[in-house]
């Protein structure tokens, strides 16, 4: 089980998300913009974020930008979910560190498959798999 941190201004999508993520076994707070993530993050350190682009007080691109800056938050995977379709958003976001980019309107499905892979890459990475390894 991983502890997953949801951004969205839209109560709907929040809450589908969060019983999508919930029925596969994830503890999800839900808050509703960026400066809330951020003082969230300060008292339980999330396994992985998911961060809408487009949000009243901080945007999900400032607040993406200010988690990567920061040492002690720059490692948590964070998945954009936005409306926002073209190349420049997504190389934006994807420059500015996010892990993936998913456009609205998404298929809860496909988003919990999403957390999955970076939730396995990121154990796998920290347990060092395949790291000085040389297969023959």
């Amino acid at each position: 089980m991983a502890y997953i941190l949801v951004a969205d201004d839209d109560d709907v999508l929040a809450e589908i998300v969060r019983q999508r993520l919930t029925a596969v076994g994830h503890e999800v707070t839900a808050v509703e913009d960026g400066e809330q993530l951020l003082e969230q993050v300060r008292y339980r350190m999330p396994d992985a974020i998911l961060l809408d682009a487009m949000m009243p007080v901080r945007s999900g691109i400032e607040t993406l930008i200010a988690l990567k800056s920061d040492p002690v938050h720059s490692e948590i995977p964070i998945i954009m979910m936005t409306a926002r379709r073209n190349q420049a958003d997504v190389l934006a976001a994807l420059k500015a560190g996010a892990s993936d980019y998913v456009t609205k309107p998404f298929s809860p499905e496909d988003l919990a498959l999403r957390i999955e892979g970076l939730l396995a890459r990121r154990h796998y990475a920290a347990e060092g798999c395949g790291m000085g390894k040389v297969f023959h």
